[in-house]
């Protein structure tokens, strides 16, 4: 929290690195530290404060540290049109600039800005062009770099150019655990190490940059993930779609009963072992069959498959969207939603099932990514996971294969 102070033994520092497990309290003692640093630093000087999106930094850094600051007598205004938060205390105002880094453009975002710091929350997240840029802006003397962010591929340009050489960037290296957090209590603790298995346990629980191996979702050869479809109706009906050519297509009807999503049936067409295509046309009428006479909220489509996109807006009996399709978020978050408890795979979609047991990681590539075979359910399943599921939080049940 003072790493900063001329009394510190870190003071000539010139950045500090925060990695680890999550929930381990980095991000908010970076914040609040980052903030209270500029007002001992510097007076009516511009900052910035970067995160993979503006949004995602307002939920995860902004809107928390907010009220403590306010707490310690500092006056806080956003200005949420102009991305700018002005912070103010004894007649003395700083100014924070909010900036997303989600891809390589980001980087031209920041151009022509002189900056006093930088924090960059999950930076591990953000193309290398950005922040270097942003870094480039900081030419005002006695100007520091703040980052933080969970593990992530040893062979990560972040972790290879800046947490192993620390020493050689006059950079303070702080690992965090969950126990560094002294608000979360065992019960919490607990639960999110019963989240993750795999690769995400050791990154996210254990800290690790680890290199991605083995079963995507390992846990899912325990027969006890798998249950019936429960009796009863469902509330709410949605269809997700990985759409194939030559690749097979996979679709997967979800119904959600007392909250929670089941996967209560399946549409799965191999032309290889077929031995003969289908046209978008055939494909979407197996989707009227796989709705049956039920109301389907919406089809959550692979968003390559844009003349089959058109073929279901044109015959207008479903709302159509495209999915988000980041692919290793989107495991991690389908991986959360199995393993929340009330997660289950009944018998009725066995190809979802079979590829279950089939999905692997890619070791011999040097970022993460799966083996792009036997994925097309699991392309479905991630696709209403992230884009259907509301956005991932509901707890999802489902239904694995007749």
């Amino acid at each position: 929290m003072s790493w900063w102070h001329q009394n510190s033994p870190f003071f000539e520092k010139d950045a500090i690195i925060c990695d680890g497990a999550v929930r381990s309290g980095k991000t908010f003692c970076m914040s609040l530290s980052f903030i209270i640093w500029s007002f001992y630093a510097f007076r009516n000087t511009d900052f910035a404060l970067c995160g993979k999106t503006i949004s995602s930094l307002r939920r995860n850094m902004v809107t928390p540290v907010l009220p403590l600051l306010s707490s310690l007598g500092f006056h806080c205004e956003e200005k949420l049109s102009r991305n700018i938060l002005t912070v103010s205390l004894d007649g003395v105002t700083n100014r924070f600039y909010l900036f997303g880094g989600k891809d390589e453009g980001s980087a031209s975002l920041i151009q022509g800005m002189t900056l006093a710091g930088v924090l960059f929350d999950e930076v591990a997240l953000m193309p290398r062009s950005f922040v270097e840029q942003a870094m480039a802006r900081c030419s005002v003397q006695g100007s520091r770099f703040w980052f933080n962010c969970n593990p992530e591929h040893p062979e990560h340009w972040f972790y290879n150019e800046w947490i192993k050489n620390a020493e050689a960037k006059n950079a303070l290296h702080l690992h965090f655990m969950m126990d560094d957090n002294p608000s979360l209590s065992d019960k919490v603790r607990r639960r999110y190490e019963r989240l993750y298995s795999g690769v995400f346990y050791e990154r996210f629980v254990l800290g690790k940059w680890v290199a991605v191996y083995g079963a995507v979702y390992p846990f899912m050869a325990l027969e006890e993930m798998y249950c019936k479809i429960p009796s009863g109706g469902f509330d709410r009906y949605v269809i997700s779609c990985d759409y194939g050519t030559v690749n097979p297509t996979s679709a997967g009807l979800w119904g959600r009963q007392n909250g929670t999503w089941y996967r209560i049936d399946e549409y799965y067409f191999d032309s290889r072992s077929e031995g003969f295509q289908r046209t978008d046309e055939e494909h979407y009428e197996a989707l009227c069959r796989l709705a049956g006479d039920r109301r389907v909220d919406v089809v959550v489509a692979d968003p390559s498959a844009a003349s089959f996109i058109e073929v279901i807006r044109r015959h207008r009996r479903f709302a159509v969207k495209p999915a988000n399709n980041n692919v290793v978020n989107g495991i991690r978050r389908v991986s959360q939603a199995l393993k929340d408890g009330s997660v289950k795979i009944c018998e009725n979609c066995r190809d979802a099932r079979r590829e279950f047991s089939l999905y692997k990681w890619d070791s011999a590539r040097r970022e993460d990514s799966p083996v792009k075979e036997n994925d097309h359910a699991m392309d479905d399943i991630r696709y209403f996971v992230t884009t259907a599921m509301d956005g991932g939080r509901t707890a999802v049940a489902i239904a694995a294969g007749r």
